[in-house]
């Protein structure tokens, strides 16, 4: 993927957005604003020079010392042009993002693990709810701050997580 056309493709479709890019062994990385990601994400599927038609994952990040906590990302496929490239964005904790299993069905499964083990929320999404753990699991395992021994270990007697939905 060459970052060049890349970038003059998301320039000319999203003059003003920051946005920032990099390469690493041969595939593309776009770090883009939470608010603006669906519709990059859509630019990317729909454009006759682009056509990255397939979602291969949606995976989030914790950086509990960072601000924004969470970052999101998603792996794109162009099996026409047999590209890869990758979108990230950040979100703080309890903030929600546009799902985009409307775009590509196979998010579905993809932010439902993200919402199952980071809590962190889709808008829109038609069915999210968990699917690795059971209905009344309390917390988000995949957390850096959840009690690696459960809910009875000394050293996280003070440990508070948000209610799963």
């Amino acid at each position: 993927m060459d970052l060049a056309i890349l970038n003059q493709k998301l320039t000319g479709a999203f003059s003003g957005m920051a946005y920032s890019t990099a390469e690493a062994c041969g595939q593309a990385t776009v770090e883009v604003p939470a608010d603006r990601v669906k519709d990059v994400l859509k630019f990317l599927r729909d454009d006759a020079d682009l056509q990255f038609d397939m979602l291969l994952d949606v995976t989030a990040v914790d950086y509990p010392a960072r601000t924004p906590r969470f970052e999101i990302v998603y792996i794109l496929v162009s099996t026409e042009r047999r590209h890869r490239i990758r979108i990230k964005t950040r979100i703080e904790d309890g903030r929600a993002l546009q799902t985009v299993s409307d775009l590509w069905r196979s998010a579905d499964w993809g932010e439902r693990e993200c919402f199952d083990m980071f809590g962190i929320r889709f808008d829109g999404h038609p069915n999210l709810k968990r699917i690795l753990n059971p209905d009344n699991f309390y917390g988000y395992p995949l957390r850096k701050t959840y009690p690696l021994r459960g809910e009875r270990d000394p050293a996280f007697l003070d440990y508070k997580e948000t209610e799963p939905a």
